[in-house]
């Protein structure tokens, strides 16, 4: 039998006033325990239905589905640790480093939806989204709200850093988001650029070295050195259609 003190704790925190100021008549009603389990199930449920809305992750190919034997290097020990969450609880970062279609993006939406399922508020991101929004908004008001919307998540996924090359302003913007959220939220990053390199990605940016420092700092850096995924498949789809129209030949 379910101890009537944990039962009372769980309809606080459900916010059941009405069952709480009735707590003496009901306690030991047996339909107690099964209303309780119901709520708080649907309000799980609701939860991640919400969250999943608010994230932006997109379609993704399941990690249990990934061609590990196909990157030339890869740390696949590092990125199921990663799977673990581990970094969310030390509100450290993650950076994944490596070339276009290598599988950065499919590894971060996987962690990503991994902290959803896990309880995390998420937010999911590409660069060029981030950028575009934080640039065009032409009051301080409204910019430090929408900043305050990039800092809040638990888990913010930045994705495709280095693909674009953008001004000091756009710099200063990321400078602020990863300040903002240095020691105290996640933040994983995917790029295809080098630390050295990110010059070139944001040019005559004065804060690229210490925007570089506190991202890194205390972070997972996994590099992966791969050809293009997507190449390869779509290479297999055309040798899949070729053989398909070879067997329908009389």
């Amino acid at each position: 039998m379910t101890d009537p003190d944990t039962m009372r704790a769980r309809t606080a925190a459900l916010n059941l006033h009405g069952l709480l100021a009735h707590w003496g008549e009901v306690a030991n009603q047996s339909w107690i325990a099964p209303l309780l389990d119901w709520e708080e199930q649907e309000r799980a449920r609701r939860s991640l239905e919400r969250r999943l809305g608010t994230a932006h992750i997109g379609k993704f190919k399941p990690l249990c589905d990934f061609d590990w034997s196909w990157p030339k290097r890869c740390d696949r020990e590092a990125i199921e640790a990663l799977m673990a969450l581990d970094f969310l609880r030390d509100a450290s970062n993650v950076v994944i480093v490596g070339p276009n279609g290598g599988g950065k993006s499919t590894i971060a939406q996987n962690i990503a939806h991994q902290a959803l399922i896990a309880g995390h508020n998420v937010l999911f991101t590409s660069a060029g989204q981030l950028f575009g929004d934080l640039a065009a908004l032409d009051s301080d008001s409204a910019l430090r709200r929408r900043l305050r919307h990039y800092a809040s998540p638990q888990l913010l996924v930045i994705d495709e850093v280095g693909y674009l090359s953008y001004s000091n302003r756009h710099a200063d913007l990321m400078f602020e988001l990863i300040s903002r959220r240095y020691q105290n939220k996640s933040t994983l990053v995917t790029t295809n650029r080098a630390f050295a390199e990110w010059r070139e990605v944001f040019p005559n940016a004065a804060c690229v070295v210490s925007m570089v420092d506190r991202l890194i700092h205390h972070a997972e850096i996994i590099a992966i050195d791969a050809e293009s995924y997507r190449l390869k498949e779509a290479q297999e789809r055309t040798e899949q259609r070729a053989r398909r129209r070879g067997s329908a030949k009389p």
